[in-house]
């Protein structure tokens, strides 16, 4: 789909809840194609988390200078308020990004990169999404996971044992606190 302010695309894995839109939703996780300089959408009330996927990275700049940060290191999460006037400027060519909002009314975010066997606690909200390597998720419904391949939910999920499976594994882990 478009960007909200039509400067690039994103490709979304969930909003919620089902049917919001992009004034309504509480949470919602894409991956965006950067492939130009521009200015990043404004949402007002919501907090963002980028984290670059691939590519070359980009400066994001904020008009007041609250936000300066290149983002050019992969699976290095930068938090921001949404509302910030943020212009991004490729790097190095085009890059590819994880993308988190959550509407500061509703909730909140906290993403780890996890790159080792860890035990995962059950929570009402969340994704999980295999960047690197192949991911066992052992639990009430075992599954694995292959690079590129996620897992989200909305109800209370069981509790897994993250197993990975190859050299040079990363997960994203993204847990939402509801207020």
């Amino acid at each position: 789909m478009p960007w909200k302010n039509g400067g690039g695309v994103t490709h979304e894995i969930v909003c919620l809840p089902p049917g919001a839109g992009m004034n309504d939703f509480d949470w919602r996780v894409s991956i965006a194609h950067i492939a130009s300089d521009g200015p990043f959408s404004a949402f007002p009330g919501v907090d963002r988390i980028i984290t670059l996927l691939s590519g070359g990275g980009v400066h994001l700049l904020s008009e007041g200078g609250e936000v300066d940060h290149r983002l050019d290191t992969p699976l290095a999460p930068l938090a921001f308020a949404g509302e910030a006037p943020i212009h991004a400027r490729l790097l190095a060519g085009d890059c590819h990004d994880f993308n988190v909002m959550t509407r500061r009314s509703a909730c909140s975010a906290s993403l780890q990169v996890l790159r080792s066997a860890c035990d995962w606690p059950a929570t009402s909200q969340g994704l999980l999404m295999a960047v690197q390597g192949h991911w066992q998720l052992e639990g009430a419904h075992a599954q694995t996971l292959a690079p590129q391949q996620g897992l989200w939910w909305s109800e209370a999920s069981p509790a897994w044992r993250l197993q990975p499976q190859g050299d040079d594994p990363a997960l994203l882990a993204l847990t939402l606190h509801f207020h």
